[in-house]
């Protein structure tokens, strides 16, 4: 299954408003997927890459993502955490209709109406307490029939008064429903995800797209938000991210092993798109895991 030719889930409602859901990793449950429920989902161990519509971005222990109906997403562990991981994921999928019937009686609901717009796009709840976000999931879970609608209502309103509501994709949806030029794109996707340390060209992958040059460049950017050399660009400093966090190897070693050829075009990419250095990303990152640690 291509990671950007998303599958489509159907959620069956005819006996519950809401579903709970969660799995380890790795998963069949882990891919490219759309489906029409909002999904508010926990992240609860490892660290790496978060593909939200358009969006490339990392994720951790604690982060805890909203997304809207119809906005592909997946969440990719890093390859450098090889150990099985019993739960990873804690979700909840829920239906518009639901909650608009809910906000219909309640008007007090339309702030959530209003976060549930923003959601269209994907949401990342910068700051939210993991530890908080955890217990909400887990009462949903334990808790069944109208209990259970209490307790994700009660995590709704909680959410919705958190202030630091981070919107994800600049496009709202990919085209989630096939058509050849898309999954030809999602081939070159995958192949960049499992070859981001080769020497990707445009152009060789336009010739295994089966697509003239102009063409390619132009469907891979429809399709991914990104032209193809940031998209590549932005995988590599994904996993750069990764290695500084979870390894002692000199940047310049890192550097090379994420498939940049010298270090000030990797330095300058990091800096881009990341906002600060390796070096103080990496000490940035040890010092944020020492606090959280700390307060365990």
């Amino acid at each position: 299954m291509s990671i950007m030719h998303p599958k489509i889930e159907l959620v069956d409602r005819n006996t519950r408003s809401i579903r709970y859901l969660e799995h380890g990793w790795p998963s069949e449950l882990c891919r490219w997927h759309a489906h029409e429920e909002y999904e508010l989902h926990l992240i609860v161990e490892t660290r790496g890459k978060a593909f939200v519509g358009n969006f490339i971005g990392t994720f951790e222990p604690g982060s805890l993502f909203l997304t809207g109906p119809n906005l592909p997403h997946n969440w990719v562990t890093d390859s450098l955490s090889s150990e099985v991981i019993e739960i990873r994921d804690m979700l909840v999928q829920f239906s518009q209709e639901s909650f608009e019937k809910l906000a219909e009686g309640f008007p007090e609901f339309g702030g959530i109406r209003r976060m549930l717009e923003l959601a269209e796009s994907g949401i990342l709840f910068k700051g939210f307490n993991a530890t908080f976000a955890r217990g909400h999931m887990e009462a949903i879970r334990d808790s069944s029939g109208p209990e259970r609608i209490l307790a994700f209502i009660r995590f709704l309103v909680r959410l919705n008064e958190h202030a630091e509501k981070m919107t994800l994709s600049e496009t709202k949806l990919i085209n989630a429903d096939g058509g050849s030029k898309y999954a030809r794109i999602g081939n070159i996707v995958d192949y960049i995800l499992e070859n981001f340390d080769s020497n990707i060209s445009a152009v060789n992958a336009a010739e295994m797209a089966g697509m003239s040059f102009s063409t390619f460049g132009r469907n891979f950017s429809n399709v991914t938000g990104h032209s193809f050399v940031e998209f590549v660009n932005r995988v590599r400093i994904g996993q750069a991210c990764g290695m500084l966090y979870a390894s002692d190897d000199q940047v310049t070693s890192i550097c090379f092993s994420v498939g940049f050829k010298n270090v000030a075009n990797f330095n300058r990419h990091f800096l881009k798109i990341k906002g600060t250095t390796p070096s103080i990303y990496r000490e940035t990152a040890r010092k944020e895991l020492l606090t959280k640690l700390e307060k365990v």
